[in-house]
């Protein structure tokens, strides 16, 4: 299901690439669409998952579904109300958001203006993604993966019919993604009641601020709220810096964020989702063995698969942004190119991306969420540190060498304060396999520079053979890789993960 959200989501962006470019037009859509996301990521996937999913684990193991199931419609009330004044409040104070987060377009009044609109348009997602992230949370907890993970291909679908019906006719056609983006929510809000319903689990709505489990959430939610938000305020200020290097980088460095997020989506989201719940029902049980040895698992399936991602962005940056955005003449040639220089530095810290998402889950289930609190603090003020000596030199791309660099000290971090705790132990044999990995990966990257050939010759080909020559090319590294790996000794079943 991640797969087919990811796949459409590729299928969007590059209509967006064909019809918008990376001018004006766009970089005001990625801001109106980034910023109900960053509020997304704090009250929804972030905080209040990190709170919500062990409480309720927990709930549904020692008190049954009765108490689980008022829980959630108690939560869901206090969640609903909460987002529906931030949305308004959003929507009112559209131009000072803007301003917050993209200074830069008050240099340019019609860019800034269209942003506003599009904000104002783009703002309520807020209120129906968070409901659905709720939904999720308890979906997944009862072991329901596919109908949440599915959700993101109604915004994808809802975004393109919208580009391609309704832009042609609007005055200022981008605005039609905006509204693309607000009839996505909605429907990805009302794909979750039939699920909901068949785990018997659709609350019903109840106001009790005072209850037990609502203020253990809440309290959870404090520390978490600002763990994330640190996050957050990281690409704010990317966002506002990148804003002031010219019509372009926004862009830029959207569509190359969107080629790094299908390993990360595929990966990490796919991962810390399933352990989440997993982790807490081992701690809950008191299994610190089972405990350990599934955060281990999770460990090597990451490096096992993230890292030869990481390697073919790197490089093959080239052949995926001309193959995926290059079309028509919206985006050009040195577009192409600063994307490339983008993705390159995005994807030295796939690895470190991907990790976070594996150990964090690992500190949430014991409902220690102060730890990665505090490294995501210190992770803040490395990035931002990093950004002074990047950008600089690098420009728009030393911003995304800055969050790569940040989020491989982040999971070094964690990792190290996850073993020093006792939390984790690593199981036998990390030696051999890191060294058989590494022989793979060596493999693997001779066979991607040989089949891929000279970059500038992908801008000599049709879109056609483009895509022709990727699909062999990433074939050719994909065979590579798994050979070695056979003929180095790993088996699939050493991966099989039980209970």
């Amino acid at each position: 299901m991640t797969l087919l959200s990811r796949i459409t989501g590729f299928v969007r962006d590059t209509l967006l690439a064909v019809l918008f470019g990376a001018g004006i037009a766009m970089d005001a859509f990625v801001v109106a669409f980034r910023i109900p996301n960053l509020l997304r990521r704090l009250f929804a996937e972030g905080a209040f998952s990190q709170a919500f999913v062990p409480v309720l684990g927990e709930y549904r193991q020692r008190r049954g579904e009765e108490a689980t199931r008022e829980l959630a419609g108690k939560v869901v009330t206090i969640l609903a109300v909460v987002l529906f004044v931030i949305t308004l409040a959003g929507i009112v104070a559209a131009p000072a958001v803007v301003y917050l987060s993209a200074s830069g377009f008050a240099k340019d009044a019609d860019k800034f203006a269209l942003t506003v609109t599009m904000v104002r348009i783009c703002f309520p997602y807020i209120l129906f993604i968070s409901l659905v992230s709720f939904a999720a949370g308890l979906l997944n907890t009862y072991g329901a993966f596919k109908g949440p993970a599915f959700t993101p291909v109604l915004l994808n679908l809802s975004i393109i019919t919208f580009a391609l019906l309704v832009a042609p006719q609007m005055e200022r056609p981008v605005l039609a993604v905006a509204w693309g983006v607000f009839f996505g929510g909605i429907a990805q809000l009302l794909f979750q009641i039939p699920f909901l319903k068949h785990i018997g689990m659709l609350p019903r709505p109840k106001w009790d601020p005072r209850d037990e489990g609502v203020i253990r959430i809440l309290k959870l939610m404090a520390p978490a709220a600002l763990g994330v938000s640190v996050a957050q305020i990281s690409l704010l200020i990317n966002t506002q810096i990148a804003s002031n290097l010219g019509n372009g980088p926004v862009s830029w460095l959207y569509y190359a964020d969107r080629l790094m997020e299908f390993p990360s989506a595929m990966l990490g989201v796919a991962l810390g989702t399933v352990l989440l719940p997993s982790l807490v029902r081992h701690h809950q049980a008191l299994d610190t063995d089972a405990y350990s040895r599934l955060l281990d698992w999770g460990l090597r399936i990451t490096l096992l698969l993230a890292l030869p991602a990481a390697l073919a962005l790197g490089l093959l940056a080239v052949p995926l942004v001309s193959t995926l955005f290059w079309h028509g003449e919206m985006f050009t040639r040195h577009d192409v190119m600063m994307t490339r220089a983008a993705l390159i530095a995005y994807s030295t810290g796939l690895g470190g991306i991907i990790l976070v998402k594996v150990l964090a889950p690992g500190f949430y289930a014991r409902q220690n969420i102060r730890t990665p609190v505090k490294v995501a603090i210190v992770t803040l003020v490395v990035t931002q540190l990093l950004n002074l000596a990047f950008v600089p030199w690098l420009g728009h791309a030393g911003l995304a060498a800055a969050i790569a660099m940040g989020a491989c000290f982040n999971a070094g971090w964690l990792w190290y304060l996850i073993s020093r705790s006792g939390g984790y132990a690593p199981q036998p044999g990390w030696g051999a396999f890191l060294l058989r990995l590494t022989i793979a990966l060596y493999l693997m990257g001779g066979a991607l520079w040989f089949a891929m050939g000279r970059e500038s010759s992908w801008f000599e080909l049709s879109a056609g053979l483009r895509a022709g020559k990727l699909a062999l090319v990433i074939a050719a590294g994909t065979v590579t890789y798994f050979a070695c790996l056979a003929m180095l000794g790993f088996r699939t079943r050493d991966f099989a993960r039980h209970g």
